[in-house]
């Protein structure tokens, strides 16, 4: 067989009782990793903690992949300004959140022969949001359908990062705010303590006797 040593140097071509002679004298494994190979190749290893470090490398990987998310937003030609508005925020929002967004225009009746009227409208969108995402697929015409796909500017990744600093800030700002707060009230206490108590003003009842009939 051929053998690789732990470092991956080749030591050569040895017999299989040289091989596991080899792995005794260094308290190593052998490890066959390429028996369709001819002749075939085994390596000098660690087994345990080769299939330790897979392990962990394969967690890493699942943990770190991201599946990919596209979401959809459906417009009319004709759409009138404060639907635009509110449309556009959503593609906004799923692209700050790494997602890609599929833009659908909707074309009904004599509409489906003014296609810039459709053309424009994604050209527009996809200005507007150009700090957030830029255009992956071109719009084409699908049917009575304008169909355009627009990526996020930042991975996946990166953008749950962005949410996750942004949360970690506001909740910074509100303990700030609630010990601000706190301190406020516990300083208005301690100066209410330390403030001698009015005297009561005495009218003209508090001078007379009480035994006189009035």
């Amino acid at each position: 067989m051929r053998l690789v040593g732990p470092a991956g140097e080749q030591v050569g071509i040895v017999r299989i009782e040289d091989a596991m002679r080899l792995a005794r004298e260094a308290d190593l494994d052998l490890v066959e990793v390429a028996p369709q190979a001819r002749p075939p190749v085994a390596k000098l290893m660690d087994y345990g903690k080769f299939k330790y470090e897979a392990a962990q490398k394969d967690r890493s990987t699942r943990r770190n992949q991201t599946n990919t998310v596209i979401k959809e937003m459906k417009l009319r030609p004709k759409i009138d300004g404060h639907d635009y508005e509110t449309k556009k925020g959503h593609v906004v929002r799923f692209l700050k959140a790494g997602d890609k967004v599929k833009i659908t225009i909707m074309f009904r009746g004599r509409e489906q022969s003014r296609p810039e009227l459709g053309f424009n409208l994604l050209k527009k969108l996809a200005d507007d949001v150009e700090e957030f995402g830029f255009v992956e697929s071109a719009p084409k015409q699908d049917g009575r359908n304008m169909l355009m796909v627009l990526g996020p500017t930042k991975k996946k990744t990166e953008a749950r990062a962005d949410v996750q600093a942004e949360k970690d800030r506001r909740a910074a700002a509100r303990d700030a705010d609630h010990e601000a707060e706190h301190q406020h009230q516990a300083e208005r206490r301690a100066q209410a303590a330390a403030e001698p108590p009015k005297k009561k003003k005495k009218g003209p009842a508090d001078n007379m006797d009480p035994d006189i009939d009035l």
